[in-house]
């Protein structure tokens, strides 16, 4: 028997801690630092993200700078399901050209061809054809697809003002393909977010080699010399033939950093022994994000749409990256704005508007495929202390130039013919500003919000190897989106999936 701890029951972890207790030659520890029982209404609700709110038992709510003037906390999920918990549900495939890049530096495995089969066994599509979909399309796996009704108003305007501005309706957003508008494929059913906890745990509770330790915070990992042989956590020591870090994008290199694993200086300086020197926290990549608002010019909010995030547009926004040619990243597309059909102070509290109120909604205009890296670091040896998180947002002239191409496209879409019977005006920006680069830049910075897509603070090539297994030492995997070496140009929920899929497939074939 050998004995596995996962530390993060979270979009990787759960699935991964699933498939591994699938194999009676495994036993399973899953260690997570939030609740692991019933989940509350607000976090099933998918109507908004409630739980994403700072102070939420459910919400990590770490501290971190967007840029050196842009304080912000982070919601991660601390709970059965992690993120995927908490989120707004999207659940879009990584493009085949962000595989490309990932296994031009992890090897074949990781190309869009090689996954395929894995993208496929997890998802259990509802719209899907098994007759005509099965190549692409699974119809059996654990976590639904569905994409939500194009019926609402502000739906309807959004896909005819993109058609009218030139770009293409994108028919299935989890399909190879040019980038463009069209429903966002979604973990959403009859309004209920099936989270990762609710897809893979909960139907393998009974398993004899499945333990699940709710309440429960990895502090550090424990090493016999170069090799992991436990975890500390804040209710005792436990032992393990190896251990998967699942703890996000954030939580797994923290956990790293604090446990000797990280650049040397960095450690040495904080007094703590150093395991192995490698760059972790050194260059991470997310996505940031603003909300371009608007007022509609009747009431449109129907409170029958059981989603908030029914439609994005993808798009290249034209800005090539510095010394390259931009061809995988003109047909992934750089660009992605999200409509949402409920009002910010819903979508934050669950609680709506009075009728006679004004209705205030958002586009969320966000940049997929940024220059720009941040970095995590330790503030103190103290793992209970949170990292330094600094994001370094439109530090890079291109991603500035970039951000800008999106911001005017949203503003064109809300004003033009399709839009005009709905939308009442801008409620933040003018004509000034859009007008003047400088002006809009500084408007971007003082509206700056992010995705919280973090990947690549851990990333294969440089940390782990293709498995996830950490350079240098032995018992010690990563399964997350920190192992990304790059954040995909689409939201991530469906990718860190696939990676407690393929990390599991790893770790029970010998690999």
């Amino acid at each position: 028997m050998t004995t596995t701890i996962v530390i993060g029951a979270g979009a990787a972890g759960a699935p991964l801690a699933a498939r591994l207790s699938e194999d009676p030659a495994h036993e399973v520890l899953l260690i997570e630092a939030g609740n692991t029982g019933a989940f509350p209404a607000e976090l099933l609700d998918a109507t908004n993200v409630q739980a994403a709110m700072p102070g939420h038992p459910a919400n990590w709510a770490h501290p971190a700078l967007l840029a050196p003037d842009a304080p912000y906390i982070i919601a991660r999920g601390r709970v059965l399901g992690g993120s995927s918990t908490i989120n707004g549900g999207g659940f879009v495939r990584a493009r085949p050209e962000d595989f490309a890049a990932w296994a031009d530096v992890a090897g074949p495995g990781w190309s869009y061809a090689a996954v395929l089969p894995t993208m496929r066994a997890l998802e259990n599509d509802l719209d899907a054809d098994p007759a005509t979909d099965a190549a692409l399309h699974g119809s059996s796996g654990p976590m639904p697809v569905r994409r939500p009704a194009q019926t609402s108003p502000a739906a309807r305007a959004f896909t005819a003002a993109a058609l009218e501005l030139g770009f293409v309706h994108e028919h299935d957003k989890n399909a190879p393909g040019l980038p463009g508008v069209g429903a966002v494929p979604s973990n959403i059913v009859d309004g209920v977010r099936v989270n990762t906890g609710l897809a893979y745990i909960d139907p393998a509770r009974d398993r004899p080699n499945l333990r699940v330790l709710g309440d429960t915070r990895a502090l550090r990992i424990v090493f016999d010399g170069s090799r992991a042989i436990g975890v500390e956590t804040s209710e005792d020591t436990l032992l393990a033939d190896e251990i998967v870090l699942c703890a996000g994008g954030i939580g797994s290199p923290h956990l790293l950093l604090a446990s000797g694993i990280g650049p040397r200086l960095q450690l040495e300086a904080l007094g703590i022994r150093v395991v192995a020197d490698l760059p972790v926290g050194e260059s991470f990549s997310d996505h940031p994000d603003i909300n371009l608002g608007w007022r509609t010019a009747q009431r449109i909010a129907d409170p029958a749409d059981l989603f908030a995030f029914p439609t994005a547009l993808n798009f290249w926004s034209g800005v090539a990256p510095a010394g390259d040619d931009s061809r995988e990243l003109a047909s992934a597309g750089d660009l992605e704005i999200l409509l949402t059909v409920k009002s910010h102070d819903y979508l934050l509290t669950g609680t709506p508007a009075a009728a006679s109120e004004p209705e205030e909604l958002q586009l969320i205009v966000g940049l997929q495929a940024p220059e720009g890296r941040g970095t995590i670091a330790l503030a103190s040896a103290d793992p209970l202390e949170p990292p330094r998180i600094e994001y370094r947002y439109l530090d890079a002239p291109g991603d500035r130039a970039r951000l800008r191409v999106g911001i005017r496209t949203g503003v064109a879409l809300l004003r033009s013919h399709a839009f005009a019977p709905i939308f009442g005006g801008l409620t933040e920006i003018d004509d000034d500003t859009l007008r003047d680069d400088d002006l809009l830049d500084a408007w971007m910075l003082a509206h700056l919000g992010t995705a919280i897509h973090l990947s690549g603070s851990a990333p294969m090539g440089t940390v782990v190897d293709a498995h996830g297994r950490v350079l240098g030492v032995a018992g010690l995997r990563v399964a997350d989106t920190s192992i990304l070496p790059t954040v995909p140009t689409r939201g991530p929920s469906a990718t860190a999936v696939l990676i407690g899929e393929l990390i599991a497939r790893s770790i029970r074939s010998g690999n």
